[in-house]
């Protein structure tokens, strides 16, 4: 028999899948649930609806559900505490009687130029598109009719934990994705806060969610929540719910980097690297300053395009496979195709791709064309032809890496990897090694993720001393003895990859012209 009260529920609603895992006393994964989804491009935004929303949610945690009575013959009615994360940044706002104002506009989105400019230029400190106060001000800036009734303003992790506590609060690492946050405070920075209102006329503390820092309690599933979560009506209320966190507070807790000088990149649907730095960095338009999920300044390279080109392609492949008679498992495939990779040239031979489905700031584009090219003199092998497509997942992340070390000589002793780029062993982790000229280390945990990362919150909320910060909690009852592999790129790879940045950069003007003609 299990004791339910001893294990945490850690919740992760990503791009393409929300995810919940289901750790022990021993803080391993022992149950999980999930559920795949996608984005649309709704009249020129990138949303998801709430319908899908809710509906992807609580299937995700009706087969958590029966993952546990599978393996455990028991009902999953209580947890010891739950947590809840989500893709950082967007736009969500709510009037007075919590009716939603506008759809929800994601991360994704690259419609708040103008607004992002001023703001940066306001405060001294880079406001990158994707951030909510970017999207609330150029709301403001287009006249849209809402905003005059805007009560609240959260993001898509915000808004669970609001629908399952009744509590307006969320973490500070997914705060610092709303608005600037001070660090020895753990709030937002009560100077922009009032140049803002100077501005717009608005005073943030009264829309925006209070800030709270991990390891404090932060409401109770009410008897609404419990019944939002699970309509079947099994889960019970009562349960402690941690500060709700975004994946990027979540990969830093998931692969143990929320010490000064430590990093991670978590590749997926989007990829981004976080180093945790000993005090805020310069102001450029490539680097964001966020927040560990206990406060600490990390700079965040962060890119909105990574594997759904690729994930487009395997795709193609699996229905060729189909229609030739041999259907092939689509786990199996991404594998071979990525170990196929490892065979290629190491600066692909002459072939090119840019994986862009939307904008991405680092490159200053507004919009995404997804691009293939290739000399006419190419070597046009399918080793070379998956190389391309990894190292240009990558590629746009190593150009904002190299502002991160060159300009601001901070230094990358050593990187973990975590996410779905990193499932095939050794593949994404030597790319990215390769990228970054760094060793790279991905724990038997990488596959799990941000929902792991959720749940190792919740059980620091639940189960630390006192006193014991989050990064002793982690390095002395987590990962104290947790397996990882470390690999170093050789030195073929690493110039490889160098020769294909460069040709990269330079056919940026390629991928500039395909958003305009295409």
């Amino acid at each position: 028999m299990m004791d339910l009260k001893k294990t945490v529920l850690g919740i992760e609603l990503g791009s393409t899948r929300i995810k919940a895992v289901l750790i022990d006393e021993k803080h391993l994964p022992i149950a999980q649930g999930d559920y795949e989804w996608e984005n649309q491009l709704v009249n020129g935004i990138w949303t998801y609806s709430m319908d899908a929303v809710h509906t992807g949610l609580q299937t995700c945690f009706y087969n958590l559900k029966a993952d546990v009575k599978a393996k455990f013959g028991t009902e999953l009615t209580t947890v010891g505490a739950i947590g809840v994360s989500a893709m950082m940044h967007g736009y969500l706002p709510f009037d007075k009687d919590g009716n939603q104002l506008a759809e929800f506009r994601t991360w994704r989105n690259t419609i708040t130029g103008e607004a992002a400019e001023k703001l940066t230029a306001l405060f001294g400190f880079n406001i990158p598109q994707r951030w909510s106060i970017a999207h609330l001000y150029q709301a403001i800036l287009n006249g849209e009719e809402h905003v005059k009734d805007i009560a609240f303003l959260t993001t898509l992790a915000g808004y669970i934990h609001w629908r399952l506590t009744g509590e307006k609060v969320m973490g500070v690492g997914e705060a610092s994705g709303m608005f600037p946050i001070d660090s020895e405070k753990l709030d937002y920075d009560e100077g922009m806060v009032q140049k803002f209102l100077a501005l717009a006329g608005v005073d943030l503390r009264a829309i925006l969610p209070k800030v709270l820092p991990a390891g404090v309690p932060a409401g109770r599933l009410s008897a609404a929540g419990a019944a939002f979560l699970d309509p079947s009506g099994a889960l019970l209320p009562g349960i402690p719910v941690a500060p709700c966190e975004g994946d990027a507070g979540t990969g830093m807790t998931a692969t143990n980097s929320v010490r000064v000088r430590t990093g991670n990149v978590s590749a997926g649907t989007s990829d981004f690297a976080m180093i945790v730095t000993e005090k805020p960095l310069g102001v450029h338009r490539e680097i964001d300053m966020v927040t560990t999920p206990d406060g600490a300044p990390v700079a965040m390279v962060h890119c909105n395009n990574c594997t759904s080109d690729i994930n487009a392609w395997v795709n193609l492949f699996a229905e060729y496979s189909e229609l030739m008679g041999s259907p092939v498992n689509k786990g199996e495939l991404f594998t071979r195709l990525f170990q196929k990779a490892l065979e290629g040239d190491a600066d692909c031979g002459g072939l090119m791709s840019f994986n862009y489905f939307s904008g991405e700031g680092v490159t200053d584009l507004d919009e995404g064309r997804p691009v293939f090219a290739r000399m006419p003199n190419a070597s046009f092998t399918l080793a070379n032809f998956m190389r391309t497509h990894l190292l240009s997942a990558l590629a746009t992340l190593k150009i904002g890496l190299d502002i991160l070390t060159q300009a601001e000589q901070v230094p990358i002793d050593k990187l973990y990897g975590h996410g779905g780029f990193f499932k095939t062993p050794g593949v994404g982790q030597r790319m990215l090694s390769a990228a970054v000229g760094a060793p790279v280390s991905v724990m038997e945990t990488a596959g799990e993720g941000g929902p792991y990362g959720m749940a190792l919150l919740g059980a620091y909320m639940l189960w630390k001393d006192e006193g014991e910060t989050l990064a002793d909690y982690l390095d002395n009852k987590v990962f104290a003895n947790a397996e990882a592999s470390t690999l170093m790129a050789d030195a073929s790879d690493v110039n490889g990859f160098s020769v294909f940045l460069d040709r990269y950069r330079k056919a940026l003007a390629v991928e500039k012209k395909a958003t305009e003609v295409l």
